[in-house]
């Protein structure tokens, strides 16, 4: 070998030694190879037959093998099955020495899971070229490894971050549905019933009712604006501000000279709701609101809108009306009004307050459902009561919408007069 051979072998010596196991039933041959091998500055290891390089290998397993084709017991054809057998995990490049040169034999021998090929007597060039392109593999399949073990264990990790965050979640969505604690409740003159249902683990949605002056109930329909935990939050500071528990800081409710508390004009609620959200909290979160003071004994009902739907009222007759002023979403804009409006249930008739995810629920048309849809649902549902009427028109919206899950968090509250004619 020239001078300059020498010199262009020394300045490609790899920045990590790799290891190369040498295979030839030839001792000459090996210390040949052995000899430019270690020159180029890797690890060598020598085995004189096949079966002594698999001994070899289940200690120590190369990076890369120099294997004779033929030689006495197993040739390198089998070795080189048994290696590939041993290096599934870590892949080691493996190259045939051979005088076969015929297609047939090379596809062999690719079949095999030879890398390449250096034909006899081996020519130091060809084969320091060789083990350069065996490198350069070596070293790509090394770093794809490294790059596929970082994403494994990032994939790890953020499955941990997943499973303890849907974890949060999960409690998240107990202490959601827990701001509804009561579904269903009687009272003397009918019967309440409530729905809650999110489009994911929490939504923006928020029912429930209050207890007012005598004989008095309030009832709230609230749809925060987006989805997910941040109007999930903000549906639980609202509880707040319409809390049955704490009627002292009902901003629905003023207390009375006797100690009870009375219910404001609704349409002043909503304004004081308003001014609240724009002044104290730091949201980007609007949301609708329909407030209503129930009178159980007469069965009157004042109402304020607030850009929710409008309430349902289905009568005794089956006839069913959707009427309201709208209104404006609240936390939007500041000094906005809202009207007050009123309805009067007689005995056998009953009040529906729905958030938008049902009348907006898209078909599998892709039309939504809208009112004209809701008041079909209605008359479909007019002997179902109670709960019951929730399970039902769930299920119903989910043969419309061609699935069970819904794009929108889903809430409702029916109450369903029976009046004092039939309080006996």
């Amino acid at each position: 070998m020239n001078v300059e051979l020498i010199q262009q072998e020394e300045a490609s010596v790899p920045d990590a030694t790799l290891r190369v196991l040498i295979v030839d039933d030839s001792r000459l041959q090996r210390k040949i190879l052995s000899s430019s091998v270690k020159r180029w500055g890797f690890e060598v290891y020598e085995a004189g037959s096949a079966e002594e390089a698999l001994k070899i290998c289940e200690d120590v397993l190369p990076d890369l093998v120099l294997s004779d084709w033929v030689m006495p017991g197993m040739n390198g054809l089998e070795f080189c099955a048994a290696f590939r057998e041993l290096s599934q995990e870590q892949y080691g490049y493996f190259i045939l020495l051979t005088s076969k040169s015929e297609k047939a034999e090379v596809a062999m021998g690719l079949e095999a899971g030879a890398d390449d090929f250096v034909t006899k007597p081996v020519d130091a060039n060809e084969l320091r070229a060789r083990i350069a392109a065996g490198e350069r593999i070596l070293h790509m399949q090394r770093e794809l490894t490294e790059k596929n073990r970082l994403i494994t264990d990032t994939l790890d990790e953020l499955q941990r971050l997943y499973d303890s965050l849907d974890s949060d979640l999960l409690e998240a969505k107990k202490l959601q549905q827990s701001l509804v604690r009561e579904r269903h409740k009687s009272f003397d003159t009918g019967d309440l019933s409530l729905m809650l249902r999110s489009s994911g683990h929490v939504g923006g949605d928020l029912v429930g009712f209050f207890p007012a002056q005598q004989g008095h109930l309030g009832l709230f329909s609230i749809d925060v604006s987006g989805h997910g935990i941040s109007s999930a939050l903000m549906t639980a500071r609202l509880a707040g501000y319409l809390s049955a528990a704490a009627p002292e800081q009902n901003v629905a409710l003023a207390r009375c000279d006797d100690g009870t508390y009375a219910f404001l004009p609704p349409e002043e609620v909503i304004e004081t709701l308003n001014d609240l959200v724009l002044d104290e909290m730091e949201t980007e979160h609007y949301f609708t609101l329909l407030l209503a003071d129930l009178d159980l004994t007469t069965g009157h009902v004042r109402m304020a809108q607030a850009g929710h739907p409008h309430p349902a009222i289905q009568r005794r007759d089956g006839t069913i009306e959707q009427d309201g002023p709208g209104g404006f979403p609240v936390g939007l804009m500041s000094g906005i009004s809202f009207t007050q409006f009123e309805a009067q249930l007689e005995p056998g008739d009953r009040l529906l307050l729905l958030s938008d995810g049902v009348t907006e629920c898209p078909g599998t048309d892709g039309e939504m459902l809208q009112e004209a849809g809701l008041a079909n649902l209605m008359e479909d549902l007019a002997n179902v009561s109670g709960p019951a009427f929730f399970e039902a028109l769930l299920w119903r919206m989910t043969e419309f919408a061609g699935e069970t899950t819904f794009p929108d968090d889903v809430s409702g509250i029916l109450f369903e007069y029976r009046g004092d004619d039939q309080m006996k």
